[in-house]
């Protein structure tokens, strides 16, 4: 069952894992001891799944918030499957999540993977960190004790350094027909919900652009001429198979979000693959919901190809991952208390955040890999007027660096604006509408895979970011999509 809670890729315990209470719900207390699962026989106390369940809900959260322009709304009450809400599905991974920490740490052995006397030590500064930082209230929310976090951050540690050898083994041989990947530019232009009046002046500014383009040749910039023709067009840059039966395999494969083709409606493609380098395509496309003129860059583009390559290994990287947890959880015996795991909610009125800290890391804290520790303070409820006057996402005064040299690593504080598109089209919520957004790669904020594809760029430069929805998102009309984000990187904090 896929869920729309995000498996948190922790690298190996770095700095603060801080949880910060909304209160006002008033719920039940929960009791921390009590035992709500026993996997080959070790007992999890509910404290650690608490914990694990409390980060899965900020983490959505804020994913969510991210995608739908800062606005905070209702999502763990809405129905999911099997007659759960999203809120008891969370519930229930985060429990699988555990006990398959629990069952790497049994593992871990056989992989020549330890967490030694001084990892332990730092694992034991980061829990008392993390009980000094955080209020006693939000404590008692979380039901955990000092011992139960320093479980918690052991387990996540062994999860971490499990990764690497369990995909050790994955085939990297992709070959170049497979991989191979053609660029072109395309201005689309949306006629869903217009009028037939509308339609037909969508088409005259589409034809407009493409007499143009063509008056201007192989050299012409798209993105001018779409702009003169109405500001609010513009073009973007994109990919696609050339080997069709490997884009349909990659199409059929349901996990894979690397399939490039799938994103563009088949009337663009057939135009696309009759083009050759520089050329554009020979009249206006229509599909149901838009116009399109297009304009072939490369039949083979190399970079583009190579990052499909990588993207072809990700995917078999994650699939192998997968099929040996998931036997390891099939294999193992496992227990659940469900009157225990019942008294754990995820809902609408009692929220978490996360404010994790990221201090400049020293050449022996690199060395060493510092755990991560987590600060935490009791904020109060939100009022009516501080949600209509507060856009936490939004930053007002820019103070990262745009120098073009630097480069978007693992772990930077990025301030970035985007676009997103499905078929072309721009959907609801998917902008920032070019305020910038703050956004910490590797934080797992985003859908999958968004915040790994920033990975390489520089202040200025625009990225093409594909990502799928997963098939139980809560706006109905993206869920199982794919998306294209025209990415523009603004800076790298320092």
């Amino acid at each position: 069952m896929k869920t729309m809670t995000k498996r948190t890729a922790v690298a190996a315990l770095t700095g603060v894992m801080a949880v910060g209470m909304l209160t006002g719900c008033g719920e039940k207390k929960l009791d921390g001891t009590k035992t709500v699962a026993t996997v080959d026989g070790t007992e999890i106390p509910l404290g650690i799944v608490s914990l694990s369940v409390r980060e899965g809900q900020a983490q959505t959260e804020a994913m969510y918030k991210s995608f739908m322009g800062g606005q905070d709304y209702s999502i763990w009450s809405m129905d999911a499957e099997d007659g759960k809400t999203y809120g008891e599905q969370a519930v229930e991974q985060s429990l699988k999540d555990v006990e398959l920490m629990y069952i790497m740490k049994e593992k871990a052995a056989d992989y020549n993977v330890e967490v030694t006397d001084d990892d332990e030590q730092k694992i034991a500064d980061a829990a008392a960190a993390f009980m000094a930082a955080n209020s006693e209230e939000t404590l008692q929310e979380l039901a955990v004790s000092e011992d139960q976090v320093k479980t918690y951050l052991e387990l996540q540690t062994y999860k971490s350094r499990m990764h690497d050898p369990l995909i050790a083994d994955v085939d990297k041989d992709v070959s170049d027909e497979e991989a191979q990947q053609s660029s072109f530019d395309y201005v689309s232009i949306s006629t869903a919900d217009l009028s037939d009046d509308e339609i037909k002046q969508k088409k005259e500014d589409a034809q407009k652009i493409l007499d143009d383009l063509k008056a201007a040749g192989s050299d012409g910039d798209l993105n001018e001429i779409a702009k003169s023709v109405d500001d609010s067009y513009s073009s973007v840059s994109g990919t696609f198979d050339v080997n069709e039966d490997a884009a349909k395999e990659d199409s059929d494969e349901e996990s894979d979000s690397s399939s490039s083709s799938s994103a563009y409606p088949d009337e663009v493609m057939k135009v696309l693959r009759t083009l050759k380098d520089g050329e554009i395509g020979p009249d206006v496309i229509e599909t149901d919901t838009s116009y399109y003129v297009v304009k072939l860059d490369k039949v083979n583009d190399e970079e583009a190809t190579e990052t499909k390559k990588q993207s072809i290994i990700s995917t078999r990287e994650n699939k192998l991952y997968t099929d040996t947890t998931e036997k390891w959880l099939d294999d193992a015996d496992i227990n659940v208390e469900k009157k225990v795991l019942k008294t754990l909610k995820v809902t609408d009125n009692h929220k978490f955040s996360i404010a994790t800290a990221t201090p400049e890391p020293t050449e022996e804290a690199a060395a060493t890999e510092t755990p991560e520790v987590t600060e935490a303070t009791a904020t109060p409820e939100a009022t009516e007027e501080t949600e209509a006057t507060t856009t936490p996402e939004v930053t007002e005064a820019a103070s990262y660096n745009t120098d073009s040299s630097l480069e978007v690593t693992d772990g930077n504080k990025v301030n970035i604006d985007y676009v997103g598109k499905i078929d072309g089209v721009a959907f609801d919520g998917g902008s920032t509408d070019g305020k910038g957004t703050d956004l910490v790669i590797g934080s797992g904020t985003y859908i999958d895979n968004f915040e790994e594809q920033l990975i390489g760029a520089h202040p200025g430069d625009k990225v093409e970011v594909t990502v799928v929805f997963p098939d139980d998102y809560q706006a109905a009309d993206l869920a199982g999509k794919e998306a294209v984000f025209d990415v523009t990187v603004n800076g790298i904090y320092e």
